[in-house]
Order: structure tokens, then C-alpha cells, then sequence
């Protein structure tokens, strides 16, 4: 069975073929659909990449999806993973929001940073991590021994 991506790939060579024949993209989509159903992508799917091959050299031209930068995501860096990690371990009853007004990022990014990135998770008002560092479990074998 084909990924997704091998069938998109598959429908914009189809797409610049049928293009450079001078086909229209409501013809194209149509005969597309009846060939691949539900994975068909759509008809406004086809006009853009009609409109972005039709001046190309179908010899020259490139399918695979091209790197963009895109924003960047500032917010949840090390420096700002650190400086929740640091907001938590002085406060472990600490708000989200008081800490999205203490480092002025969203609170989309602070949630991201402690949930998925540093793991910790709330229990009884308090932020505790999800599992034990290493360093964790070191300090609790000294102070037990």
C-alpha cells in the first residue's frame, strides 16, 4: 500500500502531464477521481498546481515538496525550557498563566514546554515531573540512606 505522500506525488506528475497536454483542471480532477477515489486530492488542489506547472518545462520541473522555512519557533528553545524548569522547581504551585506573564510567551508555548518537552504534569495543585532524572533518584537514594 502507498503512503500518502507516494500518491500525492503520484497525482501532481499526473497533474503536470495532463497540463502540458493543455487538459483543464475540472477535466483533470475528474478523471483523477475516477482512478483514485477517495485519495484524490481537491479540485481547488488541482487548479493551484495547474496554475503553478502551466508555465514551467515539465522536463525541468521538480514534484517533491520543496523546504521552507517557515516561522520559527522561538518560544519553546532551551533558554525558555530552562526558564520554566527554574519557575517550577522555585514554585511547584505556580500557574501557567503566571508564567506566561513572567517570560511574555504565549500560553500554547508554555503549556508545550511543560507538558510534552520538560514532562511534568499537575497533582494536587502542584507541578511534579512525570518520571524521575537520574539525578532524581540519586538525590532520594542519598537522602534515604
Amino acid at each position: 500500500m502507498a503512503s500518502s505522500c507516494d500518491v500525492c506525488l503520484k497525482q501532481r506528475a499526473v497533474i503536470e502531464f495532463l497540463t502540458a497536454e493543455g487538459c483543464a483542471p475540472s477535466n483533470i480532477h475528474r478523471r483523477m477521481t475516477a482512478v483514485y477515489g477517495d485519495a484524490c486530492v481537491d479540485v481547488s488542489t488541482v487548479r493551484r498546481w495547474a496554475r503553478t506547472v502551466k508555465d514551467q518545462n515539465p522536463a525541468a520541473s521538480n514534484l517533491h515538496y520543496q523546504h521552507r522555512s517557515g516561522r520559527p519557533a522561538t518560544a519553546s528553545d532551551e533558554d525558555h525550557q530552562h526558564q520554566v524548569d527554574e519557575l517550577i522547581r522555585d514554585n511547584h504551585r505556580i500557574k501557567q498563566h503566571e508564567m506566561e506573564t513572567t517570560l511574555a510567551i504565549s500560553i500554547g508555548s508554555v503549556n508545550h514546554i511543560i507538558k510534552d518537552l520538560l514532562r511534568y504534569k499537575k497533582m494536587c495543585a502542584r507541578w511534579v515531573p512525570r518520571q524521575l532524572t537520574p539525578d532524581m533518584k540519586g538525590s532520594r537514594k542519598r537522602i534515604c540512606q
